[in-house]
């Protein structure tokens, strides 16, 4: 499994919620199935589960590269602002 790698923050969000939502759905049907039945369901729920934690992942990373922007940003604004002074 692989996450897409660019995504939004709310395409991050969404498909999130789409593999919760297939997740819970293969979990029932699992529990519905015979006994000697499952096995492929509880496969696709894993690999799903392994593909879920890899956007959720990118979400965080998405999060600390938009700081490091801002960060970034907040920083020459305060360096123009400090040259600024310095002439005043």
């Amino acid at each position: 499994m692989r996450a897409p790698n660019h995504l939004s923050r709310e395409e991050i969000q969404k498909s999130l919620d789409e593999l919760d939502n297939k997740i819970k759905t293969l979990k029932g049907r699992a529990h519905a199935t015979a006994a000697d039945s499952n096995h492929t369901y509880h496969e696709h729920i894993a690999g799903l589960e392994k593909k879920r934690e890899l956007i959720a992942s990118k979400l965080n990373d998405s999060g600390n590269d938009q700081k490091k922007w801002q960060d970034l940003h907040n920083n020459i604004n305060n360096l123009h602002n400090d040259a600024d002074n310095i002439f005043k």
